[in-house]
């Protein structure tokens, strides 16, 4: 069973009904269940994640539309954007913002909705990922001031925030069912010990003077991706999430 079943519950039978789930809990929750339902408890008894059953996540201060051609955005992903705002903490706001594998576009459009001047261009190599992106940024408002391309892995001397959450995980690992059955496999996998992404990346990093590239690692590769970028020539500061555990290096000059 889901170690957050009940939660699941509640978030399936307000969709099913249409309101949002404090609505729902503060609603009366008597009588029989809504039709559909029970199809949607039995998508998640065979471990579907929740966000693709409902077609939406929320991430920082927003709600984003996922579908499976997408990673579904993680709590521990918005460690990022407070690595972000505590870099540009007392300097001048980022003008300009590359978001390399943006996915639904969650790091992109959350950085876009921190910083109102700002303007931003997410990368993915998956048109199918760029399509709920750019549905993304329109539905919340943003779709004037963020654009989307296919491509892969790059830097850009123009841009003050390069925001990046590369395939980390090495191809020993052992993922939940809900994970390696239903998100998208190339989002997740990044050769034998997780690091691929980020020896690509590396020496092709670039960013404007003062800028900032914050990059999303997993547990147990700091120093190992940090050594990375520092081979390159760049100032590595490894930056841990709200449970102690490493989540990103934030890289600069």
């Amino acid at each position: 069973m889901s170690p957050t079943a009940r939660l699941d519950a509640e978030m399936l039978m307000a969709h099913a009904l249409g309101v949002g789930r404090e609505a729902l809990l503060l609603g009366d929750r008597r009588g029989p269940p809504p039709e559909g339902f029970a199809a949607l408890v039995d998508r998640r008894l065979a471990q579907e994640p929740v966000a693709y059953i409902t077609g939406e996540r929320d991430f920082w201060t927003i709600t984003l539309g996922v579908t499976p051609d997408v990673l579904i955005p993680r709590p521990d992903s918005e460690t990022l954007i407070e690595a972000a705002l505590d870099h540009f903490a007392g300097r001048d706001a980022p003008k300009h913002i590359l978001d390399l594998g943006t996915g639904s576009g969650a790091l992109l459009l959350a950085a876009l909705s921190e910083w109102p001047e700002a303007e931003g261009v997410g990368v993915d190599i998956s048109p199918a990922a760029l399509a709920v992106a750019r549905g993304n940024a329109e539905s919340l408002g943003l779709g004037a001031r963020a654009s989307f391309v296919e491509g892969g892995w790059r830097g850009d001397p123009q841009a003050d925030l390069i925001l990046c959450n590369p395939p980390y995980i090495g191809t020993d690992e052992v993922l939940p069912v809900g994970v390696t059955d239903y998100e998208p496999a190339g989002a997740l996998w990044a050769g034998a010990d997780g690091l691929d992404a980020y020896r690509a990346i590396a020496p092709l990093l670039d960013f404007a003077p003062g800028g900032v590239a914050v990059i999303e690692i997993g547990m147990g590769q700091g120093e190992s991706a940090a050594a990375l970028f520092r081979d390159c020539g760049f100032i590595v500061a490894v930056r841990c999430d709200l449970e102690g555990r490493n989540r990103c290096l934030v890289v600069t000059r």
